[in-house]
């Protein structure tokens, strides 16, 4: 059972820092060499911050009353920091703000029925054993897209199918949600255990590292 709306684990995770370092990065043409399609505006350049100042809580409880669950704490906190965010990659435009976020069936039925329609076509099932794998061993197809309806989409980019979801269907001891990059280049997602370490992944992969 998640936590109460309003409420986490106990666990910190450091934002602030991971953030800061990702803005410093797009910012600076030294640290990264790839400029934005379009230039991000001066007042972004002036702050230093590719993101916004955070929610309040009561908007966070709000969004929570909304959605009729907690939110997972990674993701929570992430928007305490800073609700929504721009380019985390080329293939991201942004993260949503608290105001936009919404479940995937309501936001965009269509993705969710066309993954569905395709799985079931090709008579895909996937067990635990594969589709509890994450990290190099994980295989992008062991998707099950029968949660996608019920995922919460939390990025936009426009004419593109790359997406950031949260999967309330999978949860780990300490509440977290399950996370997925899906993308129109993979044949599936990629999945993390958590949106902290999606992120995480995120910006080894805006570096180069992977």
């Amino acid at each position: 059972m998640g936590n109460a709306p309003g409420q986490d684990d106990g666990r910190c995770y450091a934002w602030q820092g991971l953030l800061q370092q990702w803005s410093d990065e797009w910012l600076d043409p030294v640290l990264h060499e790839q400029e934005r399609a379009e230039p991000f505006p001066d007042e972004v350049r002036r702050a230093r911050w590719l993101g916004a100042a955070g929610a309040t809580s009561e908007e966070l409880g709000a969004l929570e009353q909304r959605l009729g669950t907690a939110l997972p704490a990674s993701y929570r906190q992430f928007l305490l920091t800073s609700d929504g965010w721009l380019n985390t990659t080329h293939d991201i435009e942004r993260i949503l703000p608290v105001k936009e976020v919404g479940w995937t069936r309501d936001l965009d039925p269509e993705l969710a029925s066309d993954w569905m329609e395709g799985y079931r076509h090709a008579g895909i099932q996937v067990g635990d054993e594969e589709y509890l794998r994450y990290g190099e061993p994980q295989d992008p197809t062991s998707l099950r897209p029968e949660y996608l309806p019920h995922t919460l989409k939390i990025s936009h980019t426009p004419n593109a199918l790359d997406v950031y979801l949260l999967n309330p269907c999978v949860v780990t001891a300490d509440g977290e949600w399950e996370a997925w990059y899906l993308a129109h280049w993979l044949p599936g997602a990629v999945r993390y255990q958590s949106f902290w370490d999606l992120m995480n992944g995120e910006y080894r992969n805006f570096r180069g590292e992977s």
